[in-house]
């Protein structure tokens, strides 16, 4: 169980580089576009707090990894960072968009009940 948990917390972390990427680099790109549903000009207006957000959630992702580095010793820094995930995924989906509860909250719940039953 502990190996399916890790796998599970090593995909969040994954998904919250990529998000990383799209934020902070491909925001006014097509790609960045399409993923966040943005115009040309609002991309262009929001650029700052779309990095500054991609800088978030690279943090996420390195609490992540240094959770997985810890090993065994590392579940309490597991369980805070996937907590932060999903408090954030739960929170963007309230007022974002319902999106984020599938790409964030659930990965990070199902690896929180994966780390709880591990």
């Amino acid at each position: 169980m502990a190996t399916l948990a890790n796998a599970t917390i090593a995909l969040v972390a994954v998904i919250h580089v990529y998000i990383l990427i799209l934020e902070m680099f491909l925001w006014e790109k097509p790609a960045g576009l399409r993923a966040f549903g943005q115009s040309p000009d609002a991309a262009a207006a929001s650029r700052v707090l779309a990095a500054n957000q991609g800088l978030y959630n690279g943090f996420l992702a390195a609490g992540l990894a240094w959770g997985l580095l810890l090993g065994r010793g590392g579940t309490a820094v597991k369980v805070f960072f996937l907590a932060c995930v999903l408090v954030a995924g739960l929170y963007g989906a309230a007022t974002a968009s319902r999106k984020i509860l599938f790409v964030q909250a659930i990965p990070a719940a199902i690896a929180l009940a994966l780390v709880a039953l591990s």
